[in-house]
């Protein structure tokens, strides 16, 4: 029985005038695969983060002692949730983020209260140290904001 080798075309492709340049083709795109592959497109806010105060127009903003609020991102998303012993979790906010640089930009698409936020988009500027993100920004009403998070998950 005779052995079958390489589709014609392949065959002549392989052989053909191309060769050199269809091995480069083929290096170039290997070598791009292998180094996208260190790539790490995870946002640095995935997780539950838990507020720990901040400012509000230059103001301490204390955190709550008879609840807690969280924040959950994944790579697009965020939910904020309302956490009080005794109670079921509440979620109170959800959005779509996205990240260029040092700037989030957070779009509200769920308020479980009437809000003026509802579909606009707030530019903040972030910085994750260790296990805190801080966020600051000045809101549509002219609000000056220093938010501070610790990661928890």
């Amino acid at each position: 029985m005779k052995k079958k080798g390489p589709c014609p075309y392949l065959k002549k492709v392989l052989t053909g005038p191309n060769t050199k340049l269809m091995k480069k083709i083929i290096f170039l795109f290997l070598s791009a695969a292998f180094l996208c592959s260190f790539i790490n497109s995870k946002s640095p806010l995935n997780g539950v983060w838990e507020y720990r105060g901040g400012l509000l127009n230059g103001k301490i903003d204390s955190v709550s002692t008879t609840y807690k609020l969280q924040r959950t991102y994944d790579e697009l998303h965020y939910k904020a949730l309302v956490i009080e012993k005794g109670q079921k979790n509440f979620v109170y906010e959800k959005g779509d983020y996205k990240l260029i640089a040092d700037t989030c930009f957070e779009t509200q698409t769920y308020c479980s209260q009437p809000s003026k936020l509802l579909g606009k988009t707030v530019k903040y500027t972030y910085i994750v140290s260790n296990d805190t993100l801080k966020l600051w920004a000045t809101l549509p009403n002219g609000n000056k904001i220093e938010d501070h998070w610790v990661k928890v998950k």
